[in-house]
């Protein structure tokens, strides 16, 4: 159906502001269910608080997926009566890059993110992507990091091509870029 990519950076408001934008959605068309996809997985106590953050940010009336890696199989099973906000990407790519670990390089993450354009191209329901934005700084020194950061910036580039809206979130302030 269309696909809108919400980037910025770490604590930028880009969360909130996706899930703001989910209802106003639903307030246009009530005949819409709301699901959220988190790709984040706790494991540690600061990851399980930051989840449980969200949570309770994002209140009631959600259907909750978890989905650390299978995001283009899930989004294949979403109908146009859905809207779909995925939080977030970067963490999805991070969880490839963990469990891939001696098996990863550019080319596999770019088959993986590209599996994942092609599921969020093809998808009936409208979808809500929330992505770092993780180019804005210095190249990092380690391999892994590069990894991320180069990988993260071509993912976002890619979906960016499909979406209908790309909104780039800073200090809470959206700025529309498409």
């Amino acid at each position: 159906m269309s696909v809108e990519l919400i980037l910025g950076g770490a604590r930028s408001g880009k969360s909130s502001f996706a899930e703001h934008r989910v209802a106003e959605l639903i307030n246009n068309s009530e005949n819409l269910t709301k699901h959220y996809v988190a790709t984040s997985e706790a494991i540690d106590e600061e990851m399980s608080a930051r989840i449980a953050h969200h949570r309770s940010q994002r209140g009631l009336g959600w259907q909750e997926w978890e989905c650390p890696l299978e995001l283009a199989t899930l989004l294949s099973t979403f109908s146009r009566s859905d809207i779909v906000l995925i939080d977030c990407l970067t963490l999805w790519l991070n969880n490839h890059i963990f469990y891939l670990t001696d098996d990863c390089d550019d080319l596999r993450l770019m088959e993986e993110i590209n599996v994942l354009v092609k599921a969020l191209d093809q998808c009936q329901a409208r979808v809500i992507v929330v992505s770092n934005e993780v180019g804005l700084g210095i190249v990092p020194m380690g391999q892994v990091s590069r990894l991320f950061v180069d990988n993260g910036g071509r993912m976002n580039q890619q979906i960016a091509k499909i979406a209908e809206k790309v909104v780039f979130v800073a200090a809470g302030l959206p700025l529309i870029l498409k």
